[in-house]
């Protein structure tokens, strides 16, 4: 269904190159990126009083464009296995589907490395939940988590690239970076359901896939147009959907509701932490957090918006926003130990209604919990 080596030949050769850098100053990168990620353990683990004093076991990669494609390659491959292989006996039964399957792995091989062009210029950092354990990489590709339990990516390229651009002091931009994935890998080694529970929801969402293939092409003809449609000149941004929300069905609308309220906690958990924390580690962080915001809010090209909102990365962006409002609202409301019972278990996470009235959440958990 996926000529998975075909998406990463595609990505690797699409992949913008990163910036100029001599290589002892690339070597230079990644050690201060490793030291900067072994000081953020203590750093995130003393602000949220999550986790323990044991070292974590998972692995913390500094990598380039390719080695993120190839890395995340590998997690696709884990995580849409149940799927594809659903949508594969579906095609081997019907007249020809061994020929298309073959064309078809092709073509969607080409399009997933275009799409991972793109993504692996923008990346920062990632918590990669889904790493596999014992499958291996195409060479060159960065080892496999012992544990299959995730590992930890830092894309060295971009970080030196974001904060050339942005003029800031490159010491304490690399451990601000750092802050903000360090806390994505306590929340999962802290709280040990998260991990098997996101995959159950994501597998949730996939198993209601419509695999018949005219079904799923009549849903992106929907989305090519809604898209060609645009939006008028200094229209507000209606939060019109993006083609992963129009080629779902009612069922997985539920489930996308669950997994968009988990990954707004998790991404805006991480952003408070990181400003949090920076005050006291990263003394040019308030400088920093507005630049970075300035440039989020910026804006890109035609195209560059196009593609946002064809990805749903717009919705991104939103996650930071909604999820970083209420974990504030609930610390002030109830302190960082009243927040943490978030991570009590899946029915004490936020409904994404609560998300926008942290008040409520803070009423069906701590009420309960009296």
């Amino acid at each position: 269904m996926v000529d998975w080596n075909l998406a990463v030949a595609t990505a690797t050769r699409l992949v913008r190159p990163g910036p100029e850098v001599s290589r002892d100053e690339a070597r230079a990168v990644v050690a201060e990126l490793r030291r900067h990620a072994k000081a953020s353990e203590q750093h995130v683990r003393g602000f949220t009083r999550m986790g323990t004093d044991e070292a974590h076991d998972t692995p913390v990669l500094v990598v380039d464009r390719p080695g993120w494609v190839r890395a995340n390659v590998a997690g696709f491959r884990e995580i849409l296995k149940p799927l594809l292989d659903k949508m594969q006996e579906r095609r081997g039964s019907s007249p020809g589907g061994a020929v298309l399957g073959a064309v078809g792995g092709k073509v969607t091989g080409v399009e997933l490395g275009m799409l991972l062009s793109f993504l692996a210029s923008r990346v920062l950092g990632q918590y990669e939940t889904f790493a596999p354990a014992t499958r291996e990489l195409p060479a060159g590709g960065p080892p496999d988590s012992p544990s299959g339990g995730g590992r930890l990516l830092l894309v060295a390229p971009n970080i030196v690239h974001v904060e050339r651009e942005l003029d800031v002091q490159p010491h304490d931009f690399r451990l601000w970076v750092c802050l903000h994935e360090e806390t994505h890998r306590t929340q999962f080694t802290a709280v040990p359901w998260l991990r098997d529970h996101l995959e159950g929801e994501i597998q949730s969402f996939l198993g209601e896939t419509d695999v018949d293939p005219m079904t799923v092409l009549e849903r992106i003809r929907e989305a090519a147009q809604s898209l060609a449609g645009g939006r008028p000149e200094g229209e507000e941004d209606d939060g019109g959907r993006s083609l992963v929300e129009i080629v779902q069905t009612p069922a997985q609308r539920e489930v996308l509701g669950r997994l968009t309220a988990v990954m707004s906690l998790l991404e805006g958990h991480a952003d408070f932490v990181m400003d949090g924390v920076g005050p006291a580690v990263v003394p040019s962080v308030a400088e920093i957090r507005e630049k970075f915001q300035q440039r989020r809010a910026k804006g890109a090209s035609r195209l560059d918006l196009a593609l946002r909102k064809l990805l749903g990365l717009d919705a991104k962006l939103r996650q930071y926003r909604d999820g970083e409002r209420f974990v504030s609202a609930v610390v002030e409301q109830v302190g960082m130990d009243g927040f943490n019972r978030v991570w009590t278990s899946p029915n004490t996470l936020p409904t994404k209604a609560e998300l926008a009235k942290p008040a409520d959440w803070v009423a069906r958990v701590h009420r309960k919990a009296e």
